[in-house]
């Protein structure tokens, strides 16, 4: 027997953004009657002249591959896009052939189409009787957004039948008429020409509760653990606090504990968390120390739930970190859907103080509860090897996730990152935890761009900035400098307002498409220029407006800086208003600032257009370049936009980094004529 000809005469039906492809039989099945068919699936530019396989997210009904019909539907494609199928006929002998299946193609461009579903909602403010609302916009718009409708109704009722409407001409919306203390369930769609989008998943949001202010007291319990000699472990103290049940602010009473914690209580003091009257109110969670449990187990057992080995698939490692591998793998719990994980391992022959420190991350992580904060699921701590298990993030970090999408994102997609990790900042401060020397590096990204804040592989990250990973300051500790503020250097004096320096610096990260912080320079040169008010210049395309609110986490004085709260607030006011974000900001040449210059490459160095490729982070265009005749940067020089273009740069981020690059190269050669004769 042999392999089977290609499928004949296809036939394919557009609707919007889904295909049904029906194609004939192959006439020569290779003398065997088990002849099935694969479908592979590539997304092409506009001119096809490259495309590329397409997402996971596309759907195929029955199936992509073993298919035994010749029909097959195809949905969850792009709007306005061209594709190119190739249908295979495969036999039993296939896989024995040194040559491909044999196959057809067929050329189709989608139509336009529906939005995408919103991915996410966050709730700005909240009044006994509204809520006000805001989203991203769709991350497939498929045209112009109309307007938004929001779906509501109270969750005790479970009944979307007696649900509420209303709708919105922008990406945010304040809800009234609701009853004081209930929680809703809130689902909102976007409408374009083409009609309105699925409805997005469903999010619950509170009303306040109609209660008259009155006199109270707070008690919050303390208990002594007795780290130094002398003291009994079960000691305990009562601190009461007198305010107000009504409205005041969170972060009133977070800075109210995080002054007694500091100041007013041994160290050895931490809170018990609890409900009911007299204690803490229910969103007063505050962050527990585990290093001050005198058994630090104590602490994993207290925020960590142990997982069954047997439960957990380790699949394959996926880098390293301090105590030993990271891998992904596979949850599957009584009674739940199987989910991918990251499992971090606690290598063999450890010592004791190394199992504690390394399941103190654990302890830590156990005590979050939030959509931006990477989840902990569980520990194994009962067989070889310990491990700590975690959500799994698809995409990884942050700066590499960037830098592989450079310029593929807008600036309202940028923003709507930023402000997924302002979140989860402000979260954390809410609960007085301070990321110590981790800071606010460690970011990592989902498939839908919500950002989450984690303690989990702090160590990959010192790995991977190889050059001058840590600095090793006076009073001792390591610290990654380039994230770190200045007092949090020069004193150890870690405070959320050095965490809001370091969540500046991310903001540079993000709207640079992970740039590296000051470049090359070395720790000790930006601990200089740090000193001497030097600051990162605006990365490219990025708005005034965005830059100024850098500028303002990087006050020398940390009082001056804005807390988190104002943060997430100043960014939610962009995403509702993005003309805000029309003006760009420029890079001021000031001769007694060096450093604002160094975001611009002297193009009297370069000899080669690989070499300038390589400066500006452009170089897999590298071969159309050559391939289209720009050999010299001189010809590079005179190309336009629409020279760009032919050659195949379509992305409209990277052809304004090229661009604006090549018209500084032409002012750099016109004050310098001959240096790249």
């Amino acid at each position: 027997t042999g392999v089977p000809s290609g499928p004949r005469n296809v036939i394919s039906i557009v609707n919007e953004t889904s295909i049904i492809l029906e194609w004939h039989p192959p006439r020569e099945t290779g003398g065997r009657d088990d002849v099935t068919y694969n479908i592979i699936c590539k997304k092409c530019r506009a001119d096809r002249r490259s495309c590329s396989r397409c997402d996971d997210n596309v759907e195929f009904v029955p199936r992509q591959l073993g298919l035994t019909q010749c029909r097959v539907s195809i949905s969850s494609l792009w709007a306005h896009t061209p594709y190119t199928f190739d249908i295979q006929a495969v036999n039993g002998v296939s896989s024995k052939s040194p040559f491909p299946p044999q196959h057809v193609s067929v050329n189709i461009t989608t139509n336009q189409a529906a939005p995408s579903t919103v991915p996410i909602m966050h709730q700005v403010s909240a009044t006994m009787r509204s809520i006000t609302l805001s989203w991203p916009q769709p991350e497939q718009p498929n045209g112009i957004i109309l307007d938004y409708e929001i779906r509501y109704y109270e969750k005790k009722e479970h009944n979307e039948f007696n649900s509420s409407m209303a709708r919105s001409q922008t990406n945010t919306a304040r809800i009234d008429g609701l009853r004081p203390g209930m929680v809703y369930v809130v689902q909102v769609r976007a409408r374009t020409v083409a009609g309105y989008g699925k409805f997005s998943g469903k999010m619950c949001f509170q009303t306040l509760t109609d209660v008259k202010p009155t006199k109270a007291r707070t008690c919050v319990r303390w208990r002594s653990l007795g780290r130094s000699s002398g003291c009994a472990p079960a000691e305990r103290a009562l601190l009461c606090i007198h305010r107000k049940r009504a409205y005041s602010k969170e972060a009133v009473y977070s800075d109210k504990l995080q002054h007694y914690s500091t100041g007013r209580v041994p160290p050895s003091a931490f809170l018990i968390l609890g409900g009911g009257p007299g204690i803490l109110p229910p969103w007063m969670k505050i962050y527990i120390d585990p290093f001050t449990y005198e058994d630090p187990n104590e602490a994993v057992r207290e925020f960590a739930k142990e997982i069954d080995v047997s439960f957990v698939k380790i699949e394959e490692v996926i880098g390293a970190g301090e105590f030993g591998e990271v891998y992904k793998g596979r949850l599957k719990l009584p009674g739940k859907r199987e989910i991918y994980v990251a499992i971090k391992t606690l290598k063999a022959g450890y010592s004791e103080k190394q199992r504690r420190d390394f399941l103190s991350e654990a302890s830590i992580m156990g005590q979050f509860d939030h959509p931006n904060i990477i989840r902990l699921e569980g520990v194994v701590t009962k067989s070889r090897p310990v491990m700590i298990i975690t959500e799994f993030m698809e995409n990884g970090a942050l700066d590499s996730f960037l830098r592989q999408n450079d310029g593929q994102f807008t600036v309202i997609q940028l923003v709507g990152m930023l402000r997924g990790i302002a979140a989860g900042m402000k979260y954390l401060a809410e609960m007085n935890y301070v990321h110590r020397d981790l800071a606010a590096r460690n970011i990592l990204v989902n498939s839908n761009l919500v950002c989450k804040v984690s303690d989990f592989g702090l160590s990959r990250y010192l790995q991977d900035d190889t050059s001058d990973p840590t600095y090793t300051s006076s009073l001792g500790g390591k610290i990654p400098v380039r994230w770190t503020a200045p007092e949090a250097i020069a004193y150890r004096k870690f405070t959320s307002a050095s965490d809001v320096w370091s969540y500046g610096i991310v903001m540079w990260e993000v709207m640079s498409f992970g740039e590296r912080p000051y470049w090359d320079m070395s720790n000790q040169d930006v601990i200089n220029a740090i000193e001497q008010d030097y600051r990162l210049p605006p990365p490219m395309d990025c708005p005034a407006a965005l830059h100024q609110l850098m500028l303002d986490c990087w006050q020398k004085d940390r009082n001056s800086r804005p807390r988190f709260a104002e943060i997430v607030n100043t960014l939610d006011k962009m995403i509702r208003n993005p003309a805000s974000l029309k003006t760009v900001a420029t890079i001021t040449a000031v001769p007694s600032q060096p450093l604002l210059d160094r975001s611009i490459p002297d193009f009297t160095a370069f000899t080669t257009v690989d070499d300038w490729l390589s400066a500006i982070k452009m170089v897999q265009y590298r071969d159309s370049f050559l391939t289209a005749g720009f050999t010299s940067l001189q010809l590079v020089t005179q190309m336009t936009s629409e020279d760009l273009l032919r050659i195949g740069v379509t992305l409209a981020g990277h052809q304004k980094k090229i661009l604006n690059s090549i018209h500084s190269m032409r002012v750099q050669m016109s004050q310098s004529p001959t240096a790249m004769a």
